[in-house]
């Protein structure tokens, strides 16, 4: 098995987590080890490369509570951020041996359908089952091939880049959240009610990491 190399950077604002993640990547060499990187959040918002704020959120009330939001380097819509693990993975195109985008993201999304089966859920992806969700550009509202689905619900997200030297994949672990913070700065339905957390799902194996911070 390949080796890793592990950086957990720990709790930090949205703008230094994705400043990382650009550091990591745009450093990184074909022949570099590949990098499995930890951290977690403040209360924020990221919003893919390509998403229009103005057209889901309502920014004087951003402005009000102070909630940042940042740009990710990936593609998708608006994600909150609070109590979750994130990952972010970069490795050499080599590791994925031969797999393009199509087939590489849901062969690196499997240790999540794993995680989740070992603490009692019924995690798979949404391909295999049928689901009236309407497309959204919420990401939790969102119902996309490869999204992991626990009791019909969607548990974190993942996005997928690639550049020339290397493929670059993040995502979360949602531990909890209250959707009453949250949903005040969206214009639309965000369908945060309709989200999977491990709280929710009465997953409570370390209370400590499970806290929700308060609004």
């Amino acid at each position: 098995m390949k080796r890793w190399r592990l950086i957990e950077t720990g709790i930090a604002e949205a703008g230094w987590n994705m400043a990382v993640d650009e550091a990591l990547l745009y450093s990184f060499k074909q022949n570099d080890m590949p990098i499995l990187r930890l951290y977690r959040w403040h209360k924020a918002l990221s919003l893919g490369r390509f998403s229009k704020p103005h057209k889901s959120l309502d920014m004087e009330m951003l402005q009000k509570q102070k909630i940042p939001f940042v740009r990710r380097m990936t593609g998708g819509g608006v994600f909150v951020h609070g109590n979750e693990l994130s990952y972010s993975l970069i490795m050499p195109p080599a590791f994925l041996k031969g797999r393009g985008p199509n087939q590489s993201y849901g062969y690196l999304c499997r240790f999540l359908i794993r995680f989740y089966q070992k603490l009692g859920c019924k995690a798979r992806f949404a391909v295999d089952m049928k689901l009236n969700t309407a497309r959204s550009n919420i990401c939790l509202a969102s119902n996309e091939a490869y999204d992991i689905l626990i009791e019909g619900r969607k548990i974190g997200g993942n996005a997928q880049r690639y550049i020339k030297q290397a493929c670059f994949q993040h995502g979360s672990i949602p531990l909890s959240f209250d959707e009453r913070c949250f949903e005040p700065l969206f214009l639309e339905n965000s369908g945060l009610k309709k989200a999977a957390a491990l709280m929710k799902l009465g997953v409570t194996k370390d209370h400590n990491a499970l806290v929700t911070p308060h609004c």
